[in-house]
């Protein structure tokens, strides 16, 4: 039973109301000593506790869509490391032997294979799953490309499109950003409305190796996570799409806008500008982190985009940073303002502290639509 849809949330409702059927029904006929009534009947209301529990944790995941799977949620996939024979394998399978890169179509997720039918790709454009192989980083993970309507019409065929990483939180699944925070839908009106130019979104989750969030960093001895983003990702889609190898944008919230962020002030090259929602803009560890700089403070540092904008030359970028009022935690709005504080030419950035806003998907879908305008129009043609 997949973790994600209504056939768990209907089991667990029925698995909760039995439990507390049998507690009220079996209340009052335990039986034995009164110690051994008092643990039986603390067994009843235990089970209840935990079937509800586990109810309103599914509930919580099928709405924010946190964990896609089970192997997410335990951390047993193997899918965001391949070994090298893999990578290997699945270069060669695609004649791409000595090549860095490539690019394989999968059977699409569940959902996103109906989001448009091959009639309607040039009125409504087309959402395809790829898994993603990097040589460099010798990671994989999969992503949904949304292609707008221009990508398939007779006028654009030899043109090339800017694209944009779009990442969710962390953990995220890849399914969020096309069925909750819908970003096909909104750039799609977009365009249409000629607030956006056409561009390519290659949505991804920053977690390519659950259940670890490594920030988008290159782990000395670890996953090379953001080798795998900021140079795997752009050379691949670009080698197998009709996309730009460079003048890309990156967007995200959360954990996914300091990802973005980051490839644009370390990868200026390749990516000139990023939207952050609710993002932040120093290092972060935890429990899901580990240390991710090997032991090293400059490793650390190199990492902290408030560091690098006090020690280093600012990029020439430009970011859009939203953040909501009522976010008020270490990484809410004292450290947005912060980080605008620091920029300086020939960096620039567009803040916007949305009035009553918070961590969530509500505050994100306001700012979206701008967000997405600000870097169609700051991305190479």
């Amino acid at each position: 039973m997949p973790l994600l849809g209504w056939p768990l949330l209907v089991t667990l409702t029925v698995v909760v109301g039995v439990a507390m059927a049998l507690a009220v029904l079996l209340w009052s006929r335990v039986h034995g000593p009164r110690p051994v009534r008092l643990a039986q009947r603390v067994g009843l209301l235990g089970l209840t506790q935990v079937t509800t529990v586990l109810l309103v944790a599914a509930a919580l995941n099928n709405y924010g869509y946190f964990y896609g799977s089970w192997s997410d949620l335990f951390g047993t996939s193997s899918a965001g490391a391949p070994s090298s024979t893999t990578i290997s394998r699945a270069l060669a399978a695609h004649g791409r032997t000595g090549a860095p890169l490539a690019v394989t179509r999968d059977a699409a997720v569940a959902g996103e294979s109906t989001w448009s039918a091959p009639a309607q790709w040039r009125t409504k454009g087309r959402i395809e799953s790829l898994t993603i192989y990097g040589a460099h980083s010798r990671l994989s993970e999969q992503a949904l490309v949304y292609l707008p309507p221009q990508y398939f019409q007779a006028a654009f065929a030899r043109s090339r499109f800017p694209a944009v990483e779009v990442f969710t939180g962390y953990p995220g699944t890849t399914s969020n950003l096309v069925r909750r925070m819908h970003y096909p839908d909104v750039l799609l009106k977009e365009i249409s409305a000629g607030r956006s130019r056409p561009m390519v979104l290659v949505m991804l989750r920053p977690t390519v190796v659950p259940p670890r969030d490594t920030e988008c960093t290159d782990v000395p001895a670890g996953p090379q996570t953001l080798t795998y983003f900021a140079e795997d990702v752009p050379r691949a889609i670009s080698s197998s799409l009709r996309v730009d190898p460079t003048g890309w944008g990156a967007m995200g919230d959360s954990t996914g806008g300091y990802c973005a962020t980051k490839l644009a002030m370390t990868h200026s090259s390749v990516f000139p500008a990023a939207a952050s929602l609710s993002g932040y803009y120093h290092t972060l560890r935890d429990g899901t982190t580990g240390d991710l700089w090997g032991g090293s403070a400059q490793v650390r540092e190199l990492n902290d985009l408030e560091w690098l904008l006090r020690h280093q030359p600012a990029p020439p970028v430009s970011v859009y940073a939203t953040i909501g009022a009522d976010e008020h935690t270490h990484t809410g709005l004292g450290d947005t303002k912060t980080f605008a504080s620091l920029v300086r030419a020939p960096m620039s950035m567009t803040t916007v502290v949305l009035a009553g806003g918070g961590h969530n998907f509500k505050s994100w879908a306001q700012v979206m639509p701008a967000a997405l305008d600000f870097l169609s129009h700051h991305l190479i043609p």
